[in-house]
C-alpha cells in the first residue's frame, strides 16, 4: 500500500474513531507504525522520509531533526519555516537532557503600545499581518546550534535534501493544497507569495509540482556560510529591505545580535515517570507539570477514562494552571519567573483542596497573585516533530511562524515566509490574543525581549531512560492536548496511536468555556458536567500531534517481534506520516 493511500485510509478510520469515541476512544485507532531501528514522525510525509534517510545514513537523531527542520521549510510552508523560531527538547542516549532556545524576539525598536491606537485601543491585526507584526527569526540558529553541538554530520549534508524540494520541486497531494488553500487571499495581497504560492495566479491544485528557486538559494547560502549567511549577510540584509518597504521595523542589528539558547529544561515526577519539557519563555513545561502535579492527588484510572468526575478534575486543573500561567510567566531575562513555587507539589496540594468536587469554579472569581488557599483563585498553526534513532537519542521539536502561514509576507528574493510572533505578546493587558489568551505585565513587549510561548516539545522517561516522545501545534491549546496524551497513556494504558487519537477538552481560564471536541463526552456526561456549572462549547481547529513509545505499544507492555519504536501522528489533519527503519 503507497504512503498516499494509507494517509487517505487513516483519515476514512479517524471518522469511524469519532463515532466510537463516546463508547471507547480508541476503539477504531489503527496499531501504531512500528519498527526496529529508529522512528521520524512529521506533519509531512517527504520530511519524514528525509528524516529516516539521515539515520540510515548513520546520523543520529539531532541531525535527522536537523534535516526535518529544514526539509518542512519547504514541504510545509504554513509552520515549517526559516522565518520564524521554536524549541528542541532533546534526552541523550547517555541520560543528558537540554533544551535549546530559538524563539524570536521583538526588534530593537518595539514598544509596549506599537500596536494600540491614539486612544490606547488596539488596531485589529497590526500584530498578526504584515511586517510590523514579525519578531526576528530563530529556527537558523536553533538548527545550526543543534547540528554542531550535539549532531553528527555536516551542515550540508543535513540541508542538501531540503535544497533539492525546493529546487525541483515536489508534487503536491491533497493535504498539501487543503494548506495552501487556508492562505489564498493572503497571498493575493502579497506579490512575492503569491509568486511562489499561486499557480499563475490560482490556487494549486493535486498533482501540481511546487517549485520554490529563491527559497533553494536561501537554504543554499546556509549550507554553505551557515548563520552567517542568515545573520550577517544577503538573506539579513533582504528580509530588513523588505521589512523597510512594508513598515516594519527589523533592522540589520536585530539579525546581528540574536542568538540561540540552551537552556535547563522544565522537569517534575508523575506516577514514577518523569516529565522533561519546554522551560520559559516556554509556558508548556511549567504548565504542563502544575497540571499533572494537582491531577497525580485523584485515582483518574479508577474513575473511568472521560466519567464526568475525571473530566471535572482534568478541566479544574487546567483552569488553575492556566491563572499561573497567563499571570507570571515570560521570558526568564526580563521576568523573574517563580517556576520553583509553580512546580512544587505542595502547592498543587492547596490547589486541590479547593476544588469542589461536585462544583465548577467561576474563571473570573480565580484572582491572579493570590495564593489559592485565600480565594476560589500559541495561532494554532505551529508544527511538531518526535524523533528517536538506534541508540536511543530522542529529540522533541516544536517550531513555528505563529499563524498559518505566519505574517502571510514572504521577503522578496528570499523565499521566506515571516512570523507574526509578535502577537503572542500582551499587546494591551487584558485583551485576548491570537488565541484567545488574556495575558499580563509579564508578557509586555519590550526590545530584545522573546514572547511567551505555549510550545510544549516534550520527553518522558522512566529509570533513566526515554519511553515518550511528544508534541504538537496548537496555539494555546498545545499544552492540554500533551497532558492528554500524557495521562492517556500513562493512566489509562493506550498505545501512542490510541492516545493521539482520543478525542479533547481544552479549559485555559479565560474566557470560561472549556473547549470539547465533537464526541468526547456523552449526552450523559455533558449534562452531569452542565448541572456542575461547567459551560462547554465548541472544538477548536484540529492539533496534530506527532508521538513515539519507546520499547513496546504500551507502557509496561511486550514488544511487537524486534520492533523497540512505535509512531503515530494525530489523523486530525490530512497530511503527516510516521515512518522508520
Amino acid at each position: 500500500m503507497t504512503s498516499a493511500l494509507l494517509r487517505k485510509t487513516s483519515r476514512l478510520l479517524f471518522g469511524l474513531l469519532l463515532f466510537a469515541a463516546n463508547c471507547q476512544a480508541f476503539g477504531a485507532s489503527q496499531f501504531p507504525v512500528a519498527a526496529e531501528n529508529g522512528m521520524v514522525v512529521t506533519a509531512q510525509h517527504l520530511a519524514t522520509q528525509v528524516g529516516v534517510d539521515i539515520l540510515k545514513k548513520g546520523g543520529n537523531a539531532i541531525d535527522a531533526a536537523v534535516a526535518v527542520g529544514y526539509a518542512l521549510a519547504v514541504v510545509y510552508p504554513a509552520a515549517g519555516n526559516l522565518g520564524g523560531g521554536g524549541f528542541m527538547t532533546i534526552q541523550l542516549a547517555d541520560g543528558r537532557k537540554t533544551f535549546l532556545d530559538f524563539r524570536e524576539k521583538a526588534p530593537l525598536a518595539a514598544t509596549p503600545t506599537m500596536y494600540l491606537d491614539a486612544n490606547g485601543d488596539v488596531i485589529k491585526n497590526l500584530s498578526t499581518r504584515g511586517y510590523l507584526a514579525a519578531g526576528v527569526p530563530g529556527t537558523v540558529a536553533g538548527l545550526e546550534l543543534a547540528r554542531s553541538r550535539y549532531g553528527t554530520m555536516p551542515r550540508t549534508q543535513l540541508i542538501a535534501p531540503a535544497i533539492g524540494l525546493a529546487k525541483k520541486g515536489f508534487v503536491l497531494d491533497e493535504g498539501d493544497v487543503d494548506m495552501l488553500a487556508h492562505a489564498t487571499d493572503y497571498f493575493h495581497q502579497d506579490a512575492p507569495s503569491a509568486t511562489i504560492f499561486l499557480h499563475h495566479g490560482r490556487p494549486f491544485t493535486a498533482g501540481e509540482r511546487l517549485v520554490q528557486k529563491d527559497l533553494a538559494h536561501s537554504l543554499s547560502l546556509i549550507s554553505r556560510e551557515g548563520t552567517k549567511a542568515f545573520y550577517n549577510g544577503p538573506i539579513s540584509r533582504a528580509i530588513v529591505a523588505a521589512s523597510q518597504k512594508g513598515h516594519g521595523i527589523l533592522s540589520e542589528a536585530d539579525f546581528a545580535h540574536y542568538q540561540a539558547r540552551e537552556r535547563s529544561p522544565i522537569e517534575c515526577d508523575y506516577r514514577g515517570y518523569r516529565i522533561v519539557s519546554a522551560p520559559p519563555p516556554s509556558s508548556g513545561g511549567v504548565v504542563i507539570c502544575e497540571i499533572l502535579n494537582i491531577l497525580e492527588g485523584y485515582p483518574l484510572k479508577e474513575l473511568g477514562y472521560l466519567s464526568a468526575e475525571a473530566v471535572h478534575y482534568q478541566i479544574e486543573a487546567m483552569r488553575h494552571a492556566y491563572v499561573d500561567r497567563n499571570t507570571y510567566l515570560g521570558d526568564p531575562d526580563f521576568v523573574n519567573n517563580p517556576t520553583g513555587h509553580l512546580l512544587d507539589k505542595g502547592y498543587a496540594a492547596k490547589i486541590r483542596a479547593t476544588i469542589n468536587p461536585a462544583k465548577a469554579s467561576v474563571s473570573s472569581e480565580l484572582k491572579p497573585n493570590v495564593a489559592p488557599h485565600e480565594v476560589a483563585h500559541e495561532g494554532t498553526n505551529t508544527t511538531h516533530y518526535s524523533i528517536v534513532d538506534k541508540d536511543g537519542n530522542a529529540v522533541s521539536v516544536t517550531y513555528t511562524l505563529n499563524a498559518w502561514f505566519g505574517a502571510a509576507v514572504t521577503a522578496e528574493k528570499t523565499g521566506i515566509l515571516l512570523n507574526n510572533e509578535m502577537d503572542d505578546f500582551t499587546v494591551k493587558p487584558g485583551v485576548p490574543n491570537l488565541f484567545g489568551l488574556v495575558q499580563g505585565e509579564a508578557n509586555a513587549i519590550a526590545p530584545g525581549k522573546r514572547p511567551l510561548s505555549s510550545m510544549s516539545p516534550t520527553i518522558v522517561s522512566r529509570d533513566g531512560k526515554p519511553v515518550m516522545v511528544i508534541g504538537t501545534p496548537g496555539g494555546s491549546r498545545i499544552i492540554t492536548v500533551v497532558v492528554h496524551t500524557i495521562l492517556n497513556v500513562i493512566d489509562y494504558g493506550m498505545n501512542i496511536q490510541e492516545a493521539i487519537d482520543a478525542p479533547r477538552f481544552h479549559q485555559q481560564w479565560l474566557p470560561d468555556v472549556t473547549e470539547v471536541e465533537t464526541f468526547a463526552l456523552s449526552p450523559d456526561t455533558r449534562k452531569i458536567l452542565i448541572g456542575m456549572g461547567h459551560t462547554l462549547g465548541n472544538p477548536q481547529p484540529a492539533n496534530h500531534a506527532a508521538g513515539i513509545l519507546i520499547g513496546a505499544p504500551t507502557l509496561g507492555g511486550k514488544p511487537r517481534g524486534n520492533n523497540r519504536f512505535y509512531g503515530a501522528i494525530d489523523p486530525r489533519r490530512n497530511t503527516g506520516q510516521a515512518l522508520g527503519y
